[in-house]
C-alpha cells in the first residue's frame, strides 16, 4: 500500500522527467535521457501505423546504440489528428507530423544522433527564421486551456508513476486525508462544474443529492458510452489519461459514500479498454484503489461494464439497465438514480469528460476554475472538430469561445477554400447553426438559444456542396435505427420524419409535408420518454428554420442546390464543350448518350439513371449537373 509519502516520493522522482517534456523543459540529473521522443498512441494516429513507427523507432535507435540516451514515450491524443501520426521531440519541442515507417532512419540519425532536426518533416506552423515555434504558439493550440486533457500527449497513459508525476492522486489523498464528504461536494458546487455529457446539470448538485439518500451500497458510474456520429472526447480522455477517470471515480465514492464504482463502456473501444484495466490493475497494486486507501477507512473498487453499441444506453437510466443485464431501454424519472439506480441502490451517474476536470478543481480550487468560461457555464469543454474542416481533431477550449474562432483559427478554416454552411453541435440531439451564428459564445445556454445545443462535444463542419435536408435525413436515419422502440413518439413519429424528409430528397414533397414536419417535430419533442426522443427532431427543426430556402428549393422546383439529391440530379452536356469523343457514352451503363463522333453528344434524360459516369470519365468538363 502507497502512503502519503510514497506517493510524495514517486512524484519527486518522476516529476523532473516528465516535466522535461514541454518548451520550458529542463534537463535534471534524475532524468535517464537526454531526449525524449513522444509518439502518439490514441486510435487516430494507432490507425494510421503509430504503432509501428515506435517499433522502427526502437529498432533505429538500437542500431545506433542512443538505448541509454533517447527515451520513447507512448502517449495520448495530441488533438491535431488531421496530422497524425504525430511525433514530438523534447527539450527542442520538434513537431513531426504525418510519420511515416520509412521517415525514421532520418529522424533517427540526423535528429537523435547528430542533432539535425529534419525541417521537411515539420509542421510547417512551427517552423520560423527563428527557429521552431513552441506548440502553444500556433493557431490550432494558442487558444486552447486544457483541463481535462491536461496529461494526453504529455505521460504514457500506461504507467501510473508519469501520472502521480503531474499531481495524479493528489487530489484523492487530499479529500480522503484532509476534507470531510460535504466539504469535497461543496467544492464541486462552488466550481460551478457542469455535467460534460450533454445534460449540464450542476455536478456538485447530483452528488449531493446521491450523499444524502442512505443505503447499504451506493455505486459510481461513468457513463463511458460516447456514441454520437463524429465524437471521440471521451474515448481520447480514456485514452490517453486513465488515471483521471479512475481517482475522480474514488473521491466521487468518497463524497457520496460508495464503494463501488462502474465504468459502463462501449466494446468497441478496444484501446480505451485496455488502458482503463491497465489502469485500474496499477491503482489496485498502488494501494490507490481497494481496501483502507491511504491508510483511512475509505475503500473504493471499480469494474467495468461493456455496451453493445446502443446509443440510447448513453441515456442513464437505460444505461443502468443494461449493466443489470436487462433491455437498455429507459424509465421515466422520478425516481432519479440519485434514489434508486444500479440494483436500486443510490447511484451518482457521470461523463468522463466531467470526471476527468475534478482532480484539477480539487487542486487548484473552484475559485481557480469558476473564473474560466461565462457566468452559468464555467469551466472549458472538449470538442471533437470534424467534418470539412483543415484540422480535425481534439480541442478543449474555455466555455464563451466563439464559433468563428473554433472554426476559422482553432479549426484552420474550410477545406479546399470551400465556403462555410453550417456546423452541427450536439450530435443527433443537437441543430444545425449557421454563418449568422458564428459570434455566439459557446455554452450551454448560447447553443440552446440558438436552436442547438452543447451535447457530449461533437461538432462537425459543412461547407457549400452539403445538403442541409440530406443532413437532417442522416441523422434521422440515425435516431430510427438506434431508437430502443420503448415509446411511441420516438418510435414510430421519428420513422414518419425520416419518410417525410426521404420523400422531399426524392423531389416527390409538397407543402404540406413542410408543416408535417414541424408539427410532428414539435408533438415529438413534448410527448417521448427520454432524452433521445425528445432531442431527436432538432436537426429536423434547426434546418428548416436556417436552410427554409433550401427545403422549398427541393419542394417547388424540384432542385437540390447543393447537388448531393441524387433522385434532383439532370445531367448535361455543354455542345460548347462536348468533342464527340463518345468516352461518355461507352461508359454508360444504360446507353442513355447518344451522339456521332467528333459531334456533341446528348443524354436522354428519361433513361439517365444518374450513376455519374458521363461526368466522372470526361476529360474536357462537358459534363455538368442542373
Amino acid at each position: 500500500m502507497k502512503s502519503l509519502e510514497e506517493l510524495k516520493a514517486i512524484k519527486e522522482k518522476m516529476q523532473g522527467q516528465v516535466e522535461f517534456r514541454s518548451e520550458d523543459g529542463v534537463w535534471t540529473e534524475d532524468n535517464p535521457y537526454r531526449k525524449h521522443v513522444l509518439v502518439c498512441g490514441g486510435t487516430g494516429c494507432t490507425s494510421s501505423g503509430s504503432k509501428k513507427i515506435i517499433e522502427k523507432l526502437h529498432e533505429e535507435i538500437r542500431k545506433n546504440s542512443l538505448e541509454n540516451e533517447i527515451g520513447v514515450v507512448k502517449t495520448g491524443c495530441f488533438g491535431l489528428c488531421a496530422l497524425g501520426p504525430i511525433m514530438i521531440v523534447y527539450p527542442e519541442g520538434a513537431f513531426y507530423s504525418m510519420v511515416k515507417e520509412e521517415d525514421i532512419p532520418e529522424i533517427v540519425s540526423e535528429h537523435l544522433l547528430n542533432g539535425r532536426i529534419v525541417t521537411r518533416l515539420l509542421y510547417q506552423e512551427t517552423v520560423s527564421e527563428d527557429g521552431i515555434l513552441p506548440l502553444q504558439e500556433t493557431e490550432f493550440y494558442k487558444k486552447q486551456k486544457r483541463i481535462a486533457l491536461r496529461n494526453c500527449g504529455v505521460i504514457n497513459p500506461e504507467n501510473i508513476e508519469e501520472y502521480i508525476a503531474r499531481e495524479g492522486y493528489s487530489a484523492l489523498a487530499k479529500c480522503i486525508t484532509e476534507m470531510k464528504p460535504e466539504e469535497v461536494i461543496n467544492e464541486i458546487k462552488l466550481s460551478g462544474l457542469r455535467g460534460r455529457g450533454g445534460g449540464g446539470f450542476p455536478t456538485g448538485l447530483k452528488w449531493e443529492f446521491a450523499s444524502k439518500y442512505q443505503a447499504d451500497q451506493k455505486y459510481v458510474v461513468c457513463n463511458a458510452d460516447e456514441g454520437d456520429p463524429g465524437a471521440f472526447m471521451d474515448r481520447s480522455i480514456m485514452e490517453g489519461d486513465p488515471h483521471s477517470v479512475i481517482e475522480a471515480m474514488a473521491i466521487c465514492g468518497y463524497s457520496i459514500g460508495a464503494t463501488k464504482g462502474l465504468v459502463y463502456i462501449r466494446a468497441e473501444y478496444p484501446l480505451a479498454i485496455q488502458r482503463l484495466k491497465t489502469a485500474i490493475h496499477q491503482a489496485e497494486e498502488f494501494g490507490l484503489l481497494g481496501e483502507n486507501i491511504f491508510g483511512t477507512d475509505f475503500s473504493f473498487n471499480i469494474e467495468l461494464r461493456y455496451g453493445a453499441g446502443a446509443f440510447v444506453c448513453g441515456e442513464e437510466t437505460a444505461l443502468i439497465h443494461s449493466m443489470e443485464g436487462h433491455r437498455g431501454e429507459p424509465t421515466m424519472k422520478p425516481p432519479f438514480p440519485a434514489e434508486s439506480g444500479y440494483l436500486n441502490r443510490p447511484t451518482n451517474v457521470n461523463n468522463v469528460e466531467t470526471l476527468a476536470n475534478i482532480p484539477a478543481i480539487i487542486m487548484k480550487g473552484a475559485n481557480w476554475f469558476n473564473k474560466i468560461g461565462t457566468e452559468r457555464s464555467k469551466g472549458t469543454k472538449v470538442f471533437a472538430l470534424a467534418g470539412k474542416i483543415n484540422n480535425v481533431g481534439l480541442i478543449e477550449v474555455p466555455m464563451g469561445t466563439t464559433l468563428r474562432e473554433v472554426i476559422y483559427e482553432i479549426g484552420g478554416g474550410i477545406k479546399n477554400g470551400k465556403k462555410f454552411k453550417a456546423v452541427q453541435t450536439g450530435g443527433p440531439s443537437g441543430g444545425c447553426l449557421t454563418e449568422k451564428h458564428l459570434d455566439v459564445p459557446i455554452d450551454f445556454d448560447n447553443l440552446l438559444a440558438s436552436g442547438s445545443m452543447m451535447g457530449s462535444g461533437g461538432m462537425i463542419v459543412m461547407d457549400e456542396d452539403d445538403c442541409m435536408v440530406s443532413v437532417a435525413k442522416f441523422y434521422l436515419e440515425f435516431t430510427v435505427e438506434e431508437s430502443c422502440g420503448k415509446c411511441t413518439p420516438c418510435r414510430i413519429g421519428n420513422k414518419r420524419l425520416h419518410e417525410t424528409l426521404d420523400k422531399i430528397t426524392q423531389g416527390k414533397g409538397t407543402m404540406e409535408d413542410l408543416e408535417t414536419l414541424k408539427n410532428l417535430s414539435r408533438v415529438i419533442k413534448d410527448t417521448a420518454l427520454c432524452g433521445l426522443g425528445q432531442t431527436s427532431p432538432n436537426p429536423v427543426l434547426s434546418t428548416i428554420d436556417n436552410f427554409y430556402d433550401e427545403y422549398l428549393a427541393h419542394i417547388k422546383d424540384k432542385k437540390c442546390p447543393a447537388g448531393q439529391c441524387k433522385a434532383l440530379l439532370m445531367f448535361h452536356i455543354d455542345p460548347e464543350l462536348c468533342i464527340g469523343c463518345g468516352l461518355c457514352a461507352r461508359n454508360c451503363p444504360v446507353d442513355a448518350i447518344v451522339g456521332e463522333r467528333k459531334e456533341p453528344h446528348f443524354i436522354n434524360t428519361a433513361k439517365c439513371i444518374k450513376c455519374g459516369a458521363c461526368m466522372e470519365k470526361c476529360k474536357f468538363k462537358a459534363v455538368s449537373t442542373r
